[in-house]
């Protein structure tokens, strides 16, 4: 067992790179072979086949739908998913109007004209507002917006028919703080 007591991944800590690399290599045998492009290619080869088998062994189409925040982990998961199984990707976009000035617009152009994706822009923005109104907690207010968003989003994903993936980019803490 090897443990050490301190974050040698953060940038100031002196020599953090050099204990990592060590553990990495030296201890756990590992070999210096990843790449970001070997990384996105597998990830995308295991996807469209995780899809395609799914899809045989149902009788689905391998639609996958996508619930796409604007943020970074949905959107690099869009991605990854879009390249992998093109146009069976829908993406639900739920603008619940707390969004920066034009970000709505700019997802848009994004991913809906640059990248080519399908995307259902979805305005809740009155919805989600209505809701909020007079509530100052702001533990409240998160739970909420989160709430409301998985109604909307359950609501579009109905309209969509059979989904066979559902694709969410976040981090793990987020889904359980989500429950």
């Amino acid at each position: 067992l090897y443990g050490i007591q301190f974050h040698p991944e953060v940038g100031h800590t002196p020599r953090g790179r050099d204990i990592l690399r060590n553990f990495v290599l030296g201890i756990a045998g590992a070999r210096p072979t990843w790449t970001a492009a070997n990384f996105i290619e597998s990830t995308v080869n295991e996807i469209r086949s995780r899809v395609d088998a799914q899809a045989r062994e149902s009788g689905g189409t391998g639609l996958v739908l996508c619930a796409l925040s604007g943020g970074v982990d949905s959107a690099v998961a869009a991605g990854l998913v879009h390249r992998a199984v093109g146009d069976r990707l829908t993406c639900v976009y739920v603008d619940h109007g707390l969004m920066r000035k034009k970000e709505s617009e700019l997802l848009r152009v994004t991913f809906e004209k640059n990248l080519g994706m399908r995307l259902v822009m979805v305005d809740a923005r009155e919805r989600f507002l209505a809701r909020l109104a007079g509530v100052t907690d702001p533990e409240s207010k998160r739970k909420i917006i989160g709430d409301e968003f998985i109604r909307v989003f359950e609501e579009e994903a109905a309209k969509l028919g059979r989904i066979d993936f559902l694709t969410q980019g976040t981090l793990y803490p987020d889904v359980i703080e989500s429950t």
